[in-house]
């Protein structure tokens, strides 16, 4: 009768109810029954009687874009229980691109050792992603800075009307060849150029569409209220509904830039603008070393970035810069900095840059500034985390109805091409760390209220029409786990341990993670169909 039968476990279905013991059904990829079950003509019966039941995890900010293309495993996430990634955020995106060439500049997480098809527009990247072996379901954005450069390359400028409308076409064509929405990092080159003037036309293809506008806005820190007012402004403007990634305010924005931005959300609600919001489970804040430089250092691309960091002078006015990206910078909390992911660098990854300008025998921006122009070409790849975040502003977030939790990471594995490559310090334990420190220990939520913000919180908000909870009809993503037992095993120093208390996990009905053994199947699928 069923092709699969999960016995006795406690069952959530992803909504925020309260868990109930119950038996779920899989028959040709999807639920099939829920309820007391007889196990007698199922294929196979798996007891998880004492285990949680829930449904897959669903990973709605990462930038996987170019790593499931290396390596479509997705082990880190996997072996935690996400079956669902969202990727094209903060205005990267593998495509469109004008040549072929121009891939390695605009995908993150780029490594030539990728074996891989070629692709200029968004629906042929679709296509390469589709031909790869994918441990999880994927959706995908399309990003301002990849359409940016599709039209205007590395030129310092926003783009006059005409470019503008030229971009607007661009992200209306990729919409049409599967993107899911749009994005956009305005703390990023050539994000850090546009205005809302700009934004707004590509915005209003997504409210056209009925698709997110995400935004990494462009200040968390002093000018806070600036950087999500712009966000709302830009909403506002083209009718588009608003996700602001990771919204947690930033090392040195005033104590109480939380509160604040959440009567700011809460008044442009008010006024019939549909936004919503999501949060990196950690106190670590991790992004691109390069995001360090301003932006008059960023045009010309790589070489002439790489010209930039062996001149004097210039190296001098970039360490002036007033207003940094990171003010933990210009405050040289140094201790509070990591070397989260290098290529030319492995040996130094995790530690700290206070230990890396000891060892290297300079102030660690030189340190900083040094190892950018090290990594030559894989500068792009280049990461870096810092203690910049607050509990209390998350713990106030996590307490808001349309609140996800997010990875901010990326999918890779600790074997295979891409062993060496790490995303942040929780890329392999996010949902894990949320459930372990956020639910359980600290109980800022139940299970049943964490379970709904990494579930049927973001399948909603992103118009997954049958993903994110269990209901018959639905496709058969679930996660199995031990709710005393699962844990983040990832540290700045080991930040490749897998999680640690997942025992079974499905991806479209099919067992991907058994007995907390990975398998070796890859069922996830590309996603193209969006509920408007």
């Amino acid at each position: 009768m069923f092709d699969l039968l999960l016995k006795g476990g406690e069952v959530h279905d992803g909504t925020g109810a309260e868990g109930v013991i119950a038996d779920v059904a899989v028959t040709d990829g999807r639920i099939a029954e829920i309820g007391a079950l007889a196990p007698e003509g199922s294929a196979e019966v798996i007891d998880v009687s004492g285990l949680i039941v829930s449904p897959g995890f669903v990973d709605m900010h990462t930038h996987s874009d170019f790593t499931l293309i290396a390596d479509g495993r997705a082990e880190s996430q996997v072996h935690q229980g996400v079956t669902t990634e969202v990727i094209g955020q903060c205005g990267i995106s593998c495509a469109p691109v004008c040549s072929h060439k121009d891939i390695r500049s605009v995908s993150p997480w780029y490594t030539d050792r990728a074996k891989h098809a070629n692709w200029l527009g968004f629906g042929e990247y679709l296509d390469t992603l589709d031909a790869t072996d994918l441990g999880v379901n994927v959706m995908a954005f399309v990003g301002h800075g990849t359409i940016h450069r599709a039209v205007l390359g590395d030129v310092l400028r926003a783009g006059d009307p005409d470019e503008v409308d030229q971009m607007a076409r661009l992200v209306d064509i990729a919409m049409d060849e599967g993107a899911g929405g749009f994005s956009s990092g305005l703390e990023y080159f050539p994000g850090i150029l546009a205005a809302p003037e700009h934004l707004v036309p590509m915005c209003e293809v997504a409210a056209k569409r009925g698709r997110l506008y995400a935004t990494h806005v462009r200040n968390r820190d002093t000018h806070y209220d600036l950087g999500f007012a712009e966000a709302i402004a830009t909403a506002r403007q083209s009718g588009a509904r608003l996700q602001i990634s990771h919204i947690q305010p930033k090392f040195g924005a005033p104590d109480y830039a939380m509160n604040h931005t959440l009567e700011m959300i809460e008044l442009a609600r008010r006024h019939d603008v549909d936004i919503a919001f999501d949060v990196i489970p950690h106190d670590w804040n991790h992004t691109l070393m390069a995001a360090i430089l301003p932006k008059w250092t960023q045009a010309g691309g790589i070489d002439e970035v790489m010209k930039r960091l062996t001149d004097p002078e210039a190296r001098a006015r970039i360490k002036a810069n007033p207003q940094p990206m990171w003010l933990i910078v210009k405050a040289e909390k140094w201790d509070d900095i990591v070397l989260l992911n290098a290529t030319q660098n492995k040996d130094i990854v995790g530690a700290d840059f206070a230990e890396i300008g000891r060892m290297r025998n300079c102030h660690p921006y030189d340190a900083v500034l040094d190892i950018l122009l090290e990594e030559g070409e894989d500068l792009m790849a280049c990461m870096w985390s810092s203690k910049s975040f607050r509990d209390s502003d998350l713990d106030l977030c996590l307490q808001q109805p349309e609140c996800a939790v997010i990875s901010d990471t990326v999918a890779i594995a600790n074997d295979g091409i891409l062993q060496d490559h790490i995303g942040s310090l929780s890329g392999y334990g996010w949902a894990a760390r949320f459930l372990q420190y956020y639910v359980r220990d600290r109980q800022i939520l139940n299970l049943a209220q964490g379970l709904n913000k990494i579930t049927g919180v973001p399948a909603d908000r992103l118009g997954l029409k049958d993903r994110g909870k269990l209901r018959p009809g639905y496709a058969a993503d679930i996660c199995v786990f031990d709710e005393a037992n699962i844990a983040s095993n990832a540290t700045a120093r080991h930040p490749r341990r897998y999680a640690s208390g997942i025992a079974h996990v499905l991806v479209n009905g099919k067992l991907s993670m058994r007995d907390g053994k990975r398998t070796p199947v890859n069922a996830g699928q590309v996603v193209r169909e969006f509920a408007a």
